[in-house]
């Protein structure tokens, strides 16, 4: 029998965009084809931004909203930061955009995207940014920043990726905590409204 030596010839090296595309269930849960997998990514942003790095805040502090504005079209908005505070340019992460690895289900997103539009604001100061893909257009733009803190982005799904899958309408029975929360209810909450409804958004609201 012979033996195959294994080099750094064998090994592939994924990016994040490359990884989220290839094996998108390592980071939403299911794979493509699966009819829930926009709801997923919804579902994973959602609950990162409301369990995130303990270094951005405590679970179940943060303030959260998502906007479902088509059925491959939402956005997150939460009150916490990644920017620091002072003078100068933001921390940049994957591929020199404004999500960094504190954000990564933010980022698995955007890979599955057309267009995602990024804003971070803290201390009066905020920077936006476009990305296609996970590839930002432009450096990140210094803009006049509301107050507080906060983060928003706003996606494009893939229409190719996703294929037949939609952001579900049975948003009541969504699930923002996941299998491995185990904390109690916090201070903070998420709401989700869907403005695909006519007369006005539906809203729902989960602690």
């Amino acid at each position: 029998m012979t033996e195959h030596g294994y080099s750094a010839a064998d090994i592939t090296v994924l990016t994040m965009a490359d990884a989220a595309r290839r094996r998108p269930g390592m980071y939403f849960g299911v794979g493509p084809g699966d009819p829930s997998l926009a709801t997923r990514v919804l579902c994973t942003v959602v609950g990162h931004a409301f369990h995130p790095a303990t270094k951005v805040a405590a679970s179940h502090a943060a303030h959260v909203v998502a906007d479902i504005t088509a059925d491959l079209a939402f956005a997150v908005t939460d009150d916490q930061a990644d920017l620091p505070t002072g003078q100068g340019m933001p921390r940049l992460g994957y591929e020199k955009s404004l999500l960094t690895p504190d954000r990564w289900s933010s980022a698995a997103a955007a890979a599955v995207s057309t267009r995602t539009s990024v804003e971070v604001w803290r201390d009066g100061r905020g920077f936006r940014q476009t990305l296609v893909g996970l590839r930002p257009v432009e450096p990140p733009r210094a803009f006049s920043a509301p107050t507080g803190a906060g983060t928003r982005v706003e996606y494009v799904l893939d229409p190719d990726f996703f294929g037949t899958a939609s952001i579900t309408t049975a948003l009541a029975d969504l699930d923002i905590h996941g299998p491995d929360c185990r904390d109690a209810v916090g201070l903070g909450e998420v709401v989700v409204r869907d403005h695909r409804t006519q007369g006005g958004p539906a809203e729902y609201r989960y602690t």
